[in-house]
């Protein structure tokens, strides 16, 4: 069976200096997509931060993490285009040249617009890092090596967003907002240095071979529908959604730019995004799979720190850490079942992946305000087994019966819709949260009557509490309704979220028929390119 390019090149460098070669083209590969990974949510917990010393408001501080989104689904889908035209080796190593640049331009910024600018140039060379580094490794390494190296890609890609807010929130508390920008310098320059070192060198091109045709079109379009429906996804929930009318407007131009997308890119020869690789069942699942873990894992990243910051009064950086043990099972068993690729059928570990997946969410139903961090230890756990069983099977299997020369995009698209997925999941459950704490808030204070006894006798017991404190009685009475209110807001806001948790178990339970659509992944760990 044919290699491809960079496998034979690679292998030309192992037989003549060992295979520390092949392995240091990995790590390379692999800290430019942790990088970019981590970057989507560092910034999170930084914000109020940012937005006190920037002299912003909540609403344009939010910026700082929505513009970045918009550019990077923007440029994800076109990274396989921008390979073909400049060099894969050249398109990467500029990527990354140019994120750490934005990166520096982040950490200098002395006012909001130029935090913004430069977050959307650190998410426009971002969004090539992530899909072109899964392609160079399943390009680079021989087919009984995907397992082990697309444990190490699936380490990035699940522990990064988990990583993010707690490392976001050790350096904004130890050091300054600055520094979430600022640590990526050396990483950047490593990075660089490596796969400047160890990626081999673009392929000669065909002088006889076609010009590479740019579909300005498809480009526009494509930026016009994904930029239009993540500033929705982003923006709706604090604008009450439909009620705003530039969510109205952007919802319009999602529609109409998917709408020219998909007519012009299924027709045109020269598309700027192959969609037609859809048709190929492995991948249509594989992408349906990939939005579930994107959804599961974002949203699980947004509900946890959000609950207990709010609720429990968490720092960024313990919230972060209640997430550590899943990111720890993650990295241990990554390259365990890494080594059960090709072996044990890729739909019966999706399927045990979606189930441990949704009990995990299930451990979480019964939270409450005395809740601590060994309450929140087995769902932790649970869920780091569960995310490797499920992304890397489903990784694997998702280019089964993809051709060789098309998985670079196949690669390109499973990102995206991975990252759409996320965003799609924080919309989703940030408005179910409110909408559901709003309604048991309603049925709470209904109970909360003249004639009710237990509430009577808190409401009783609570203004003796204020009144020996040396308020007057009706000082106390105000302060007691008060403090009564509040505990009635923290009770809706816990089964708010308890509900989310509900949903999350639920919506990933539904998918486990959908498993048996895959291909078992064993003719996918044998893939090769050309």
């Amino acid at each position: 069976m044919a290699t491809t390019y960079y496998q034979v090149e690679l292998q030309k460098r192992v037989d003549e200096e060992g295979e520390l070669v092949r392995w240091l083209f990995l790590v390379g590969v692999a800290i430019a997509a942790l990088i970019e990974v981590i970057d989507t949510s560092i910034t999170n917990v930084a914000l109020p931060h940012i937005q006190g010393n920037l002299g912003a408001t909540t609403s344009e501080a939010a910026w700082v993490v929505t513009s970045y989104s918009i550019a990077n689904v923007i440029t994800m889908p076109l990274a396989v285009m921008f390979g073909d035209m400049f060099g894969k080796k050249k398109y990467f190593i500029f990527s990354m040249i140019g994120f750490t640049i934005a990166s520096v331009g982040c950490g200098l910024a002395n006012d909001l617009t130029t935090l913004v600018l430069a977050r959307i140039a650190q998410g426009l060379f971002g969004g090539g890092l992530l899909a072109k580094a899964q392609a160079f490794l399943f390009e680079g390494f021989p087919p009984e090596k995907q397992g082990l190296v697309q444990a190490v890609f699936g380490i990035c890609v699940i522990v990064g967003p988990v990583v993010g807010p707690t490392l976001g929130g050790w350096l904004t508390d130890n050091y300054s907002w600055r520094w979430i920008f600022f640590i990526n310098i050396p990483i950047g320059i490593v990075a660089v240095t490596l796969c400047q070192m160890f990626i081999p060198k673009d392929k000669e091109r065909d002088e006889n071979a076609p010009n590479v045709h740019i579909d300005w079109l498809g480009i526009m379009s494509l930026s016009v529908m994904l930029g239009s429906l993540q500033y929705v996804l982003e923006k709706g929930q604090d604008e009450d959604w439909f009620g705003s009318h530039v969510i109205v407007w952007c919802t319009v131009a999602s529609i109409i730019g998917a709408i020219v997308f998909f007519w012009h890119e299924l027709r045109t020869k020269y598309p700027a995004v192959n969609l037609r690789i859809v048709r190929f069942r492995s991948v249509a699942i594989g992408l349906l799979f990939q939005g579930v873990v994107g959804f599961v894992l974002f949203g699980i990243n947004y509900v946890i720190p959000n609950f207990a910051q709010v609720m429990l009064g968490y720092t960024a950086l313990q919230a972060g850490l209640l997430q550590m043990p899943s990111s720890l099972v993650t990295g241990m068993m990554f390259p365990v079942v890494g080594a059960m690729i090709g072996k044990v059928d890729a739909r019966l570990m999706v399927v045990i992946g979606i189930v441990c997946l949704s009990i995990s969410n299930a451990f979480l139903v019964p939270l409450t305000l005395d809740w601590g961090w060994d309450n929140f230890l087995v769902s932790s756990l649970v869920r780091g087994f569960g995310l490797v069983l499920v992304f890397l099977p489903l990784t694997i299997a998702a280019v089964g019966d993809c051709p060789p020369q098309d998985i670079q995009t196949a690669a390109s698209l499973l990102s995206l819709v991975r990252t759409l997925g996320g965003g799609v999941g924080i919309a989703v459950l940030a408005t179910v949260l409110t909408r559901r704490e709003d309604f048991h808030r309603a049925v709470l204070v209904e109970k909360i009557t003249p004639y009710g006894t237990e509430s009577m006798n808190r409401l009783g017991q609570l203004t003796e509490l204020f009144h020996s404190k040396g308020f007057a009685l009706a000082d106390a009475k105000a302060r007691a309704l008060a403090a009564l209110s509040g505990q009635v807001d923290a009770q809706a806001a816990t089964l708010a979220f308890s509900d989310i948790a509900w949903l999350l178990a639920a919506f990933t339970a539904l998918t486990i028929p959908f498993c048996f659509l895959l291909t078992s992944g064993k003719r996918a760990a044998n893939v090769e390119m050309h």
